[in-house]
């Protein structure tokens, strides 16, 4: 039986950034894993976790569901705290890392191999106020033809780290100005559909 860990990495800004869609989106992942019989845990991170539980629930977890929005093209900074101190136990506790891969015998051994993690699979929920547009379009000044995943690629690279696979991620775009929630719903269900085997 699959078993999926479901973060919210919401962070509150009153009149800006509530927090309804992420929440939407992380509560339509409990339902496709209660609809297939999949097992799942939850985090949110602004209700508190403790770092050591959290590396529990990793270890446990075949799929890792990381939803957020993206601020100034980053998770929120609760996000970063909440990965620094969580992976930096997962690395102390020997869970989820157990060095960089390097060693004094082997130092032609890659970098970034160290993951205890092999087999694990990731993937972020995303959601911005651009357009669609900006992103993979060289036309469009801001990414200038790099894509949403191109700039979400540092949090990606954390997982890879402790030895995850990084599947594709899911992204809405354009949620304050022409929000379509339904939309959204109906295509984020067929993106856990085809990447959770």
């Amino acid at each position: 039986m699959k078993h999926l860990h479901i973060i919210n990495a919401h962070q509150y800004y009153q009149g800006i950034s509530e927090g309804k869609l992420t929440k939407t989106l992380a509560e339509t992942t409990k339902t496709f894993c209660e609809d297939h019989g999949y097992t799942y845990s939850e985090t949110i991170i602004e209700d508190g976790y403790d770092p050591a539980e959290e590396v529990e629930k990793y270890v446990k977890a075949d799929y890792i569901v990381l939803h957020t929005p993206v601020y100034w093209f980053n998770t929120p900074w609760i996000h970063k705290k909440y990965v620094d101190e969580v992976f930096n136990t997962g690395l102390a506790l020997g869970k989820l890392l157990k060095d960089d891969g390097r060693t004094r015998k082997d130092p032609s051994k890659n970098y970034g191999t160290g993951g205890l993690m092999q087999g694990r699979k990731m993937t972020m929920v995303t959601s911005w106020n651009a357009p669609e547009e900006f992103s993979a379009n060289k036309d469009q000044y801001l990414l200038s033809g790099k894509t949403a995943d191109d700039v979400l690629y540092n949090v990606g690279v954390n997982y890879r780290f402790c030895g995850y696979e990084v599947l594709p991620n899911f992204h809405c775009f354009n949620v304050i100005k022409d929000p379509q929630i339904e939309m959204y719903l109906r295509e984020y269900r067929n993106h856990l559909e085809n990447i959770i085997k």
